[in-house]
């Protein structure tokens, strides 16, 4: 019993609320309605994380079932350094990840600060977002918003989905990734930064186009 209560309260302290604590621990000690809980729990967000970085749904739910039977194999070592929350992403995010690199995607490579900011420099930006014609709602520039995020190479598109999508703190970001804050807020800075470069592009043409 005291150990039991060691682990909830290691569980609490990572930010864990009460009920997801009890419901891991229970798990860890082989409880298999406690582990359908979680899955059930966490299921759809899984896989709308992978679904966002692999843009397949074959490969989503791929990622999906990989997460959870790897979170049947490791459940066991999870110890409440980090919140049940964070773990479980970090192994979907993983997964996700190497699906990409087996899969030899080709992406936007921006992987020297320099040349970054040259490509940059280079651009004219415009303030499209005061055309009220321009609605994010548009089933293009909808397209056109999914077609930046997909130009982004892995190291940035994973950064900006987990913050700017996903809406999870720098915090629980750098603990997914296992990198540092200030490579978070670096990584996301460069993502938001080419997303601009390459949506202004977009929606000057198209603001061109409206006015001839």
């Amino acid at each position: 019993m005291v150990s039991y209560d060691k682990e909830i309260t290691s569980y609490l302290e990572s930010g864990i609320n009460l009920d997801e604590a009890r419901l891991v621990q229970r798990a860890k000690e082989g409880d298999k309605v406690a582990l359908s809980q979680l899955v059930n729990t966490y299921s759809e967000r899984i896989y709308n994380l992978a679904l966002r970085i692999l843009r397949n749904h074959e490969d989503a739910e791929d990622v999906l079932q990989e997460t959870f039977l790897t979170v049947v194999e490791k459940l066991h070592t999870f110890d409440g350094r980090s919140g049940f929350f964070t773990w479980i992403y970090r192994i979907a995010t993983n997964a996700s990840l190497m699906r990409l690199r087996k899969k030899k995607v080709i992406f936007h490579k921006l992987n020297d600060e320099t040349d970054f900011q040259e490509s940059i420099e280079s651009r004219v930006f415009i303030d499209w977002s005061q055309d009220p014609s321009l609605n994010i709602y548009d089933k293009e520039v909808k397209q056109k918003i999914d077609q930046a995020i997909n130009s982004l190479s892995d190291i940035y598109r994973s950064v900006f989905i987990l913050r700017d999508i996903e809406g999870l703190s720098i915090k629980e970001t750098s603990e997914i990734l296992n990198i540092t804050q200030e490579n978070v807020k670096i990584r996301l800075r460069r993502a938001r930064q080419f997303l601009r470069d390459f949506l202004s592009e977009y929606f000057q043409e198209r603001m061109h186009t409206k006015n001839d």
